[in-house]
């Protein structure tokens, strides 16, 4: 496999980020996901983190190096997560579950599978055209989906969801998969705080005219500029696919093809954060993950010879 990837989370104007971002792989197959912890519900930064903890777990562990099934593999790792939280609350003895959303996407050879819980949306790109978005689960979205069928009266607010992770049922699961991807297709993962502000038309304008180290930086900072003094976390995961080798920076481009058969590289936290660590998205820390991916591949490369 061979993609340029990019992510940002910021802050925005909350107190904190509960936005969490990340990324890892195998020789022949990617994970990509992003959760955004919701608001009104205690410890949202862990919701966020322990589902991204838990199916990234799951994928070092299945994944080797491909996932047998991979709709299958996102749905049951999603539920992991939930129980998850579930069981969090209860060791911790909380009167509330943290909840979260999330969205994951799987490459794997050319095709791509996703699914999500809640608001956190995926766009696939595709030359000018959104190829497919995710649908939000909520009632502001489905009151518009039926409104087609059947006209309904009243508004809903968009923030109000009826599923999510760590709500007291089952949650909803939509998945999406096989779409077979074509060179330079661009997938791109967000929190609802770069959607709630910035139109599709301008978020598929950028991604169509921008490489995505130059387009998701400026959608980021457009949604925080719209977003104002109590903006929203901002958070994107952007990856396009077998993209030319030169068309991206050179810290964003990955390659797979050395890698061997238990060589399992991650951008994803392995603890939750403590409660005195930036809440910041560190850059440099990305950084150093990144480095540490480079470094597993060389090391593959070289054992390999």
């Amino acid at each position: 496999m061979r993609f340029n990837v990019y992510q940002v989370s910021r802050k925005g104007g909350r107190q904190k980020n509960e936005d969490r971002i990340g990324y890892c792989y195998t020789r022949d197959s990617g994970l990509f996901a992003l959760a955004d912890g919701m608001g009104g519900h205690p410890e949202g930064e862990v919701a966020s983190q322990l589902a991204l903890q838990t199916i990234a777990a799951l994928f070092q562990r299945d994944s080797k190096p491909t996932l047998p099934d991979p709709l299958k593999f996102l749905q049951e790792a999603i539920i992991a997560g939930h129980h998850q939280l579930l069981r969090y609350a209860t060791q911790k003895a909380l009167i509330d579950t943290p909840r979260t959303t999330i969205v994951a996407c799987l490459l794997q050879g050319n095709l791509a599978y996703w699914a999500h819980c809640g608001d956190s949306r995926l766009y696939l790109v595709r030359g000018e055209k959104m190829v497919s978005r995710t649908r939000d689960h909520s009632y502001s979205e489905l009151h518009q989906t039926l409104n087609h069928v059947v006209p309904l009266n009243g508004k809903f607010n968009r923030n109000v969801l009826f599923t999510c992770l760590g709500s007291p049922g089952k949650p909803v699961i939509d998945t999406v998969g096989p779409i077979r991807l074509q060179a330079g297709d661009k997938l791109m993962l967000c929190s609802d705080g770069l959607w709630g502000t910035v139109t599709d038309a301008v978020i598929v304008e950028q991604l169509t005219k921008k490489t995505i180290s130059d387009a998701v930086p400026d959608l980021v900072e457009q949604a925080l500029r719209n977003g104002g003094a109590k903006c929203d976390n901002v958070s994107v995961l952007a990856v396009e696919w077998e993209s030319a080798e030169d068309s991206e920076t050179p810290q964003s481009s990955v390659a797979t093809d050395s890698l061997g058969d238990e060589v399992f590289a991650s951008t994803i936290q392995a603890s939750v954060r403590g409660t005195d660590a930036p809440e910041e998205l560190d850059e440099a820390e990305i950084e150093r993950s990144i480095k540490e991916i480079n470094e597993a591949i060389k090391r593959s490369a070289i054992r390999k010879k």
